[in-house]
């Protein structure tokens, strides 16, 4: 079986996220090996697929991921 790549591992972030975070450190450990593998240095996120897309939830989520390793952007 071959390796996710950075977009399904966003896709399965945005599913977790959905799921009231059901298995979010998985999929992030899965987005941070994806991320390295591709040499990219940040995730970047479509904050209109966020359940909280505020400010303040926006942050949350960098905090938490940037915890784990994996820097955090959002798209325009």
């Amino acid at each position: 079986m071959s390796e996710p790549t950075v977009a399904q591992a966003t896709e399965s972030i945005y599913a977790s996220l959905r799921a009231d975070n059901a298995d979010i450190d998985a999929h992030i450990a899965t987005l941070k090996a994806a991320l390295t593998r591709e040499g990219i240095k940040q995730a970047v996120f479509d904050p209109t697929k966020l359940a909280q897309n505020n400010r303040s939830g926006r942050k949350l989520m960098q905090a938490y991921f940037r915890q784990r390793g994996v820097s955090v952007r959002f798209s325009d």
